[in-house]
């Protein structure tokens, strides 16, 4: 996860001045704003010709392992369509856009949704939408999250369809996250039966911190829903299983930007300044260490840095240097008391060594903490779309996903795909060498469907 805060405008600003949200026709209109220096007409053909580019590179539909589980109509879908959702994968892995830049995914996915007769309405940031599948009678509102951006590195899996944007790759799989939403979106319009509404929910920039969730929030796309769902890859999970668990799955995750000031001077009188790559070392080492000490063990606490730069000459004390990292912890209730605690920590290593220090304190995002109820809607899913086999329980991780801010409002779960093929090496998100096995896209639209239909009815 990238930990620049890329928002930009205030929520409302862009392309809408009111802060209104738009559907596919009103923001047709508007296009040329949000593709900047490229004609309507040329980003509309682009979008319209990818399924005959993308489905001519399929060379052959991939099995879907929840085949003949029913229901009959989600049967059929995936029986006529299956060939299509491997393309759209491929058509999203090979335009990837950055955080808040998701202009072309947006309007890829106004697109495919207004064929198929649904409406669509962007988000007053400009990237990302909603889209409500309305049901056959009244009932809850379930909606199902993806997240479309990508990160900021090189492609170098050598697939035909590799990245064709430099610097810009899908290598957290949020293009697998998209179509499974897409297809799960287009199967469930042709539900005969749909008490209640399903929202699908396409989320921009969850690749920054504090997240493009908290967008989503911000336009009131959650406040009648009663429960969310979403699905994240997962390489340790092979191909065909579906990761969960109850309580925390993810950690929080904050950014640390420690600047510290000197008079400088030279490296044979330290004594006559203040050494401020002595206090980078002290703050280096020593941080982590009295966290250690502060907070307890149990709550998965890590403070890691990433970054350290002071000076050019071996024989110049340097005047300034900058020290960044992570700080992550599995606890909700320790995450709300860390960044006090990191200050007084902090100032308590350096006040004795004579520099001026600046720490900024980024808060990221809270845990993803998996609601029990819905969690136990998505198990009963997972077995009814693929089987008991299907479903695996999976560990907290220490990675952050701004997921969590929906759970912090409606009940939900969050759950991991199984991506691994079962042969080779692992190849960890991230890595610009990550793939999938596409077989996991139809298990993904299976496991949203059945998640979605018994919480319709539940």
């Amino acid at each position: 996860m990238t930990v620049v805060d890329s928002r930009g405008p205030d929520p409302g600003q862009f392309p809408n001045r009111d802060g209104s949200a738009v559907t596919a026709e009103e923001w047709a209109v508007g296009q040329a704003t949000l593709v900047a220096d490229e004609p309507i007409g040329a980003t509309e053909s682009t979008m319209a010709g990818m399924d005959s580019d993308f489905e001519s590179s399929v060379e052959s539909v991939v099995p879907d392992l929840g085949a003949g589980r029913g229901p009959s109509w989600l049967d059929a879908w995936l029986s006529a369509n299956s060939h299509r959702v491997i393309a759209w994968r491929r058509h999203l892995h090979a335009h990837p856009e950055l955080s808040r830049a998701e202009h072309r995914t947006t309007a890829f996915l106004v697109d495919e949704l207004g064929r198929a007769g649904l409406t669509p309405r962007m988000l007053p940031t400009g990237t990302g939408l909603t889209c409500d599948i309305e049901g056959t009678s009244a009932g809850p509102t379930i909606a199902l999250r993806a997240d479309i951006d990508a990160l900021p590195l090189t492609e170098a899996t050598g697939l035909p369809y590799s990245s064709t944007v430099d610097g810009a790759a899908h290598a957290c799989g949020h293009d697998a996250h998209t179509t499974v939403a897409l297809g799960a979106a287009m199967a469930l319009a042709t539900a005969p039966d749909l008490p209640g509404r399903v929202r699908m929910i396409f989320q921009p920039a969850e690749e920054v911190m504090p997240g493009g969730a908290l967008d989503v929030l911000a336009s009131g796309a959650l406040d009648d829903v009663d429960r969310i769902f979403g699905l994240h890859c997962d390489p340790r999970l092979p191909a065909g299983s579906v990761g969960t668990r109850v309580g925390p799955i993810t950690s929080a995750t904050d950014l640390l930007e420690l600047r510290l000031t000197s008079p400088g001077g030279h490296t044979s009188r330290p004594h006559l300044t203040a050494d401020l790559v002595h206090a980078l070392g002290s703050v280096i080492t020593g941080l982590p260490g009295l966290l250690s000490r502060r907070v307890d063990p149990r709550t998965g606490t890590v403070l890691t840095w990433g970054a350290v730069h002071a000076g050019e000459a071996p024989n110049a004390i340097p005047q300034d240097g900058v020290l960044t990292g992570t700080l992550r912890t599995a606890d909700r209730d320790t995450w709300a008391k860390l960044e006090p605690l990191v200050h007084e920590l902090a100032g308590s290593l350096l006040s004795p060594l004579g520099v001026g220090f600046d720490l900024q304190h980024r808060r990221g995002v809270p845990p993803v903490v998996n609601e029990r109820e819905s969690t136990e809607l998505m198990r009963t899913g997972i077995t009814a779309a693929l089987g008991e086999r299907a479903h695996a329980d999976t560990p907290q991780s220490s990675g952050g996903e701004d997921f969590g801010w929906y759970l912090e409002h409606v009940p939900g779960s969050f759950a991991r795909l199984g991506v691994h093929s079962g042969s080779g090496r692992i190849k960890d998100l991230h890595q610009p060498t990550f793939t999938l096995d596409e077989r996991a896209l139809l298990v993904g639209v299976r496991t949203m469907v059945h998640t979605a239909l018994l919480s319709l009815r539940s």
